[in-house]
């Protein structure tokens, strides 16, 4: 049995690395350009998907406001990737990972935008009133593959408990152990009884929670950011040419940096920024469904911003500091990628590792808020929605699961797992990225966003 279980693991986590390998940055890069090209550069109309965010929308039906749906988004995407994975990055790419980790995300915001209208265009009602889309309904109801949109809803599922809850209470019980000396079941407990106070209140208490979440944790962590980059200002313009110049040579410059080579730097930069926004996993589309819009283009706006916060922002200003903090302290043990964050944070200011552990834990109970959405909404898709009791049930017991366990094998599983539910899901950009063009064309102009379209489901 033990031989078994091995091999399994082995095989898990070569499929998980060969996936997360070249073949899906090329896929992920490839639909990011292609959508780009097709949406005439839909990252121009940022300035309106901002104002859009916030606006209510009066001639239209939905479950939840925009600002909801978006708050539920960025809630599921700010988490560990953050933080831990750009430290990762720039641990094994170099300094200029952060460059090319910044570049996932402007390019990654015309992906994000493509897969949300196409869940908003074609959502659908179910017998309980509730709204729901993404990748499942699309492959289901237009692309006629039933099979593939099963498929999907089990990749998701899996993708939820793996990335979207043991691990997240894993990272934040081995900080709170590191920082606090609390107990790791002590903090799964805990995090398990906060996270089923809300899922169990539904959508309206999910988003209300995630409307005042979000903001104070995106707020309280860019503040602390730039609080840190201005007590080391002397070495921000050095970590900038360094980021800049390593991104087109591989090579490191000053401090205690070290080059990873250009391939190793692209590699690494280019698979934490797509693995932080989510950009073509599918994810973000299934919330963007419930949303309260009176065309598909006006969310898809919305959810392009997710995005620009988590990847072209917060990502971006975590690697400025990592790299800011290796260039001031050489000291620091540049080759530990798991901690270098931490590392980084604590040596810039003594209460940069507690920002860092504040931020950590709000981001990742977050993301688990977020995650238990988009698995419920594909359960509910799968007609299983009766064991909506149960599975809830289960998610909070696999919070504290995750918090005790060790979970490498958690994380390769989950990786192939995202991996699976991004490959479906870029297949229905790709075939109707022609209905992306033409309604991008029709609506996305500021004079016709709050035009209604007859033909989505309000």
């Amino acid at each position: 049995m033990d031989v078994i279980i091995s091999s399994l693991q082995h095989a898990i986590s070569a499929a998980s690395g060969f996936l997360w390998g070249l073949p899906m940055m090329v896929l992920l890069l490839g639909t990011h350009l292609y959508t780009t090209i097709r949406t005439r550069g839909i990252q121009r109309k940022l300035g309106l998907g901002l104002r859009m965010s916030v606006a209510k929308s009066k001639k239209s039906s939905g479950e939840i406001s925009n600002f909801g749906a978006l708050s539920i988004a960025l809630a599921a995407t700010m988490g560990t990737g953050n933080i831990i994975g750009v430290g990762t990055a720039v641990a094994l790419g170099g300094p200029g990972a952060v460059f090319w980790c910044w570049i996932t995300g402007v390019l990654g915001m015309a992906t994000k935008y493509a897969e949300s209208l196409l869940a908003v265009k074609y959502r659908v009602r179910l017998t309980d009133g509730s709204l729901v889309g993404g990748a499942m309904v699309v492959l289901d109801r237009v692309l006629h593959r039933h099979w593939l949109a099963v498929f999907f809803c089990v990749a998701t599922v899996c993708a939820a408990f793996g990335i979207g809850n043991m691990n997240q209470s894993n990272s934040v019980s081995l900080l709170m152990q590191q920082s606090f000396g609390l107990p790791q079941w002590v903090t799964g407990v805990t995090m398990a009884l906060l996270v089923g106070a809300v899922v169990f209140g539904g959508l309206k208490v999910l988003s209300r929670s995630c409307e005042v979440l979000v903001p104070f944790m995106a707020a309280f962590y860019i503040i602390g950011c730039l609080l840190l980059l201005v007590f080391n200002f002397r070495f921000v313009d050095e970590a900038v040419h360094a980021i800049l110049v390593s991104a087109f040579t591989g090579e490191a410059v000053g401090g205690g940096l070290v080059g990873g080579g250009l391939m190793l730097t692209m590699r690494y930069g280019l698979a934490r920024g797509m693995f932080s926004n989510e950009a073509g996993m599918g994810s973000t589309p299934i919330i963007s469904a419930a949303a309260q819009t009176e065309n598909a283009v006006k969310q898809a706006l919305v959810a392009t911003t997710a995005v620009f916060w988590d990847t072209v922002v917060v990502c971006a200003l975590t690697g400025l500091v990592v790299v800011t903090s290796v260039m001031a302290y050489p000291d620091i043990d540049y080759s530990q990628g798991a901690v270098l964050t931490n590392l980084a944070f604590s040596k810039l200011h003594p209460m940069g590792g507690w920002m860092l552990t504040v931020a950590l834990l709000i981001f990742s109970f977050s993301t688990i808020l977020g995650w238990s959405y988009y698995a419920e909404r594909c359960l509910a898709y799968l007609r299983v929605g009766k064991w909506l009791i149960a599975f809830r049930m289960i998610w909070l017991m696999a919070i504290f699961v995750g918090a005790v366990a060790h979970l490498q094998s958690v994380w390769d599983f989950a990786d192939l797992a995202n991996a699976l539910m991004a490959i479906p899901n870029i297949v229905v950009v790709l075939l109707l990225s022609g209905v992306v063009a033409r309604d991008t064309a029709r609506y996305s102009s500021r004079e016709h966003i709050n035009d209604i379209d007859d033909e989505m489901q309000q």
